[in-house]
């Protein structure tokens, strides 16, 4: 993420996950019933899925746009390159 950017918000979702993983472990210890636990546990992973989202539109907003517009070739193709092992790994 680029420095100096206000992350309050990806911060604020990052905390609300950690509290509802805190709450599935809970509900584990409490023997809760399995499909609530499972539906607790889907709507973390939305969560996060929701957080890598926004955090990547970030990247490509801010990172990528920049290496873009530099004009540096080497910039922008380690950006290119950079960008195609984050969806590699997306698709896994």
């Amino acid at each position: 993420m680029k420095k100096g950017t206000d992350h309050s918000k990806n911060l604020a979702r990052i905390k609300r996950v950690e509290g509802q993983i805190r709450g599935i472990a809970n509900m584990v210890e409490s023997e809760r019933y399995c499909v609530d636990i499972l539906t607790q546990i889907k709507a973390a992973r939305s969560a996060l899925k929701s957080l890598e989202s926004r955090i990547l539109e970030e990247h490509l907003n801010h990172c990528v746009k920049k290496a873009v517009k530099s004009k540096n070739s080497k910039e922008s193709d380690e950006m290119v390159a950079e960008l195609i092992e984050i969806f590699k790994k997306a698709s896994q």
